[in-house]
């Protein structure tokens, strides 16, 4: 294995193919730059990019959104997976906003080039829904609360990020002291969001540089951070099997169904107790665990600026969805919102530029259902926990 002179350039030989590593920083115009001078140098014979068909059809189709029904992504329970989605987008599109170049310039403009000059192009990065599943899956409800203001700091009242700023996250030594610091404090979600997509990349590049027809010359493009993890992995790169592993969507985690089904009979367990002791306290408790459970998510959907019905609904699911660990009360409000109030095409055709300011998550259709689904399901998060410790404490005083 060799090393270029530029830290941001790595060179491996795989199966008699030279496999070229381009770290790049997705809102950078130098990276534009040197995507560009490398595709038309004319020694690469394919060119292989940080993306899945999905990421890649959305970079390619600007109007994908016309596509999108949020009734439906309620339905198949993905709106978590979207509003987490837009918020990376929406932080991605504020770095992209201070240097004056749109987001993922650099994977487009590979994409161009490779199809104008009649380049083999391959997309190799995991699909972004089986990414986000696994990361959904594998972390608390808790930890995805404190990734999701995280987040929402960063995108709204996180420090200037300035163009020398930017350009410095390329450079191997600061980046990998950024992602070692993550790892430290949140492991799931570095071993889910990089060492994992490391391996499969790896492992994707791998297997083609050892397919029938291989490419002589590939120039792979991916994020700096990549370098990193992807250049020691191709001493024993990923198999077809475990690309296979690393590509399926996890059952969820049973620790947190079972937590759920014991929190319902927990409560169900009080109410007796209550009644055993007379039929007044036990209707206390029911009353109890109703008005505090519904009452914060019913808070939860207004905040949001949930429509009137939408905030009732809240009310009467919360109490009743706490007790069942398949489904949020987010969910009902968020199917109930959706039918009320469907966005319409100009807020899809909004939604990239939004998602980028705080006031617009609130004005935003789309956005503000997935706000309503979120906050309405923190309340009854928070509902549940209150109301649990009143209860327990009625009954023992």
């Amino acid at each position: 294995m060799t090393t270029e002179s530029e830290d941001i350039i790595k060179t491996v030989q795989v199966s008699g193919t030279t496999i070229t590593l381009l770290g790049t920083a997705h809102v950078s115009k130098e990276s534009v730059a040197l995507v560009e001078k490398k595709i038309l140098s004319g020694e690469f014979d394919c060119v292989a990019v940080e993306l899945c068909p999905a990421r890649y059809e959305n970079l390619t189709n600007q109007s994908w959104w016309k596509n999108l029904d949020i009734y439906e992504i309620f339905k198949k329970k993905k709106a978590s997976l979207l509003l987490v989605n837009l918020a990376l987008s929406a932080y991605q599109k504020r770095l992209a906003d201070k240097v004056g170049i749109e987001a993922g310039k650099e994977m487009i403009r590979a994409t161009e080039l490779a199809r104008e000059k009649n380049i083999r192009l391959e997309v190799i990065d995991r699909d972004i829904s089986t990414t986000l599943h696994r990361l959904v899956t594998e972390v608390s409800f808790w930890q995805k609360i404190k990734i999701f203001a995280g987040l929402i700091v960063g995108i709204f009242v996180g420090e200037d990020v300035d163009h020398e700023q930017i350009e410095n996250l390329k450079k191997g030594d600061m980046l990998h002291s950024v992602i070692e610091e993550f790892g430290e404090s949140l492991p799931e979600i570095k071993r889910v969001l990089i060492d994992e997509r490391d391996e499969f990349m790896t492992g994707k590049l791998a297997l083609l540089a050892s397919s029938e027809n291989a490419p002589k010359n590939i120039l792979a493009m991916v994020g700096a951070g990549h370098l990193i993890g992807m250049q020691p992995a191709f001493k024993n790169p990923a198999n077809q099997n475990r690309i296979d592993e690393l590509g399926v969507k996890p059952p969820s985690g049973r620790i947190g169904y079972f937590i759920g089904w014991a929190i319902c009979i927990l409560i169900l367990g009080m109410f007796y107790v209550g009644y055993q002791q007379s039929p007044e306290l036990g209707w206390s408790l029911v009353v109890t665990w109703v008005v505090i459970n519904g009452g914060l998510s019913a808070l939860g959907a207004a905040l949001a600026f949930a429509h009137p019905i939408s905030i009732f609904a809240a009310f009467l699911a919360a109490p009743l969805t706490s007790l069942n660990p398949t489904i949020g009360a987010g969910m009902v409000v968020g199917l109930v919102e959706s039918y009320l109030r469907k966005p319409k095409v100009a807020d899809f055709e909004r939604l990239r530029d939004d998602i980028a300011s705080f006031p617009m998550w609130w004005k935003n259709g789309v956005v503000r259902v997935l706000l309503i689904f979120f906050f309405a399901n923190m309340g009854s998060a928070i509902g549940t926990y209150v109301a649990g410790a009143s209860i327990v404490q009625q009954i023992l005083g």
